[in-house]
């Protein structure tokens, strides 16, 4: 088990492992407090150094490659659907009924995750070197999953932009101590006195994590909830209806420039093209049907999208950066590689387990994402951060305890949780 500590980064302040052509340097020093006056500077290599190391061919996709898995996980969607649509009816035992639906939902899910993942690949520009047919193959796979494929591939590229950016990354950019009340969705619109009662108590945790889980992606795509205060392309301004200027769906929306609004548009039409599809379906198989065999996976897809996005930024041992220390290097670092055995090589195109480098260099396809990062891995020593301890272990430990950042002491511009440095004063 590999597991980033604040000891770790004071190795590297010590004896660096990074040979850099260029780089940005922040300080930090030893958990100790009695050796804080020691501190000497952690060196981060330049992008061009981190891309030397990488052999060429990781950079190059192949489309067959690529399509077989688009075609394999698309042919086992459908499979899985099919069966579940001609064999689960006839079960005569009710619970033995219900619950082979609850797990036909729960493995279409991770089935259709894989799917996801793959149209994500094409909106990176990673499923083949032609942007039509990244463009195409990722408008239908999204929108197959009612995804809006261009308005989050924009959002997401800006989220790669501006990774770690306390102010102008797009996703899970965390509250701050000054800010962490005002969050009135994250604490369940409690006031102020009422959240900091109740905000360790086990149930309440758990329905906020459930929320999150739920409701997470429809209120990003919805509100821009969770994205940096500087992360808009135009400002909507205060009061008033401005929260409805921040939808993924309106092409005139301040999340996008003005001349991206043609492809949110198309993004719409093809979530009305999969709509009237389902539209359609229903008035052959009924609407019950159709929410067991498609809005079943939807929920789990989306909870996956949640969990897996949250704890590659979220872990305790990990930085965002303020406005003035931040840098890209920095950015794409502060994310986390972790292990899903089995599930995460196979059916989520390794998206869990290698997405350090994924950061640093999206055009990576996800099939050489695990050489990619065993070749950066010796020159960025302790700036590799990967946690191999349980997946749904850790979405529950870092949800119930990293809640604000606060600056580190350590390393000046750089913002850490409020419960790392409570637990190492």
């Amino acid at each position: 088990m590999t597991v980033t500590t604040r000891s770790h980064k004071a190795a590297a302040s010590t004896e660096p492992e990074v040979v850099s052509t260029g780089v940005d340097v922040v300080s930090a020093a030893p958990s100790s407090p009695s050796s804080q006056k020691s501190a000497e500077p952690i060196e981060y290599p330049d992008i061009k150094t981190i891309r030397d190391a990488i052999p060429d061919h990781c950079f190059r996709p192949r489309v067959w490659i690529s399509m077989s898995y688009f075609i394999r996980d698309f042919a086992m969607a459908f499979g899985l659907g099919y069966l579940a649509w001609q064999y689960i009816p006839l079960i005569a035992s009710t619970p033995l009924r219900y619950g082979a639906w609850a797990l036909y939902g729960y493995l279409q899910g991770l089935v259709c995750t894989g799917i996801w993942i793959l149209a994500h690949e094409c909106g990176h520009g990673a499923f083949s070197r032609h942007t039509w047919f990244n463009n195409v193959m990722g408008w239908i796979g999204h929108s197959f999953l009612l995804v809006p494929y261009f308005s989050w591939k924009f959002s997401h590229h800006r989220h790669h932009r501006f990774t770690g950016h306390m102010e102008k990354d797009m996703a899970f950019v965390p509250a701050t101590e000054a800010d962490r009340n005002q969050r009135k969705l994250a604490n369940l619109y409690m006031d102020k006195e009422t959240a900091e009662m109740f905000e360790d108590v086990p149930i309440v945790q758990l329905v906020k994590l459930i929320a999150h889980q739920l409701a997470g992606w429809q209120m990003y795509l919805l509100f821009n909830v969770s994205a940096g205060k500087g992360s808009k392309q135009w400002e909507t301004g205060k009061g008033g209806m401005g929260w409805l200027r921040v939808s993924h769906f309106e092409p005139s929306s301040a999340v996008f420039r003005n001349s991206e609004a043609i492809y949110i548009a198309l993004s719409d039409l093809g979530l009305m093209i999969m709509g009237y599809i389902l539209y359609q379906a229903a008035q052959v198989v009924g609407w019950q049907m159709v929410g067991l065999l498609y809005f079943q996976q939807y929920f789990w897809v989306h909870h996956w999208l949640v969990a897996i996005t949250y704890l590659h930024h979220t872990h305790e041992e990990v930085h965002h950066f303020d406005a003035d220390s931040w840098t890209f290097v920095k950015g794409a670092l502060a994310t986390v590689d972790r292990d899903f055995g089995f599930i995460g090589k196979h059916l989520f195109h390794n998206i869990i387990d290698h997405h350090v480098v994924h950061h640093l260099f999206p055009r990576i396809p996800f099939y050489y994402a695990e050489e990619a990062t065993n070749s950066i891995r010796p020159m960025l020593g302790p700036l590799y951060h990967r946690d191999d301890r349980s997946f749904m272990g850790q979405l529950w430990y870092n949800f119930t305890h990293c809640k604000w950042v606060v600056p580190d002491p350590q390393v000046p511009g750089a913002l850490i949780w409020a419960h790392t440095v409570q637990t190492t004063q």
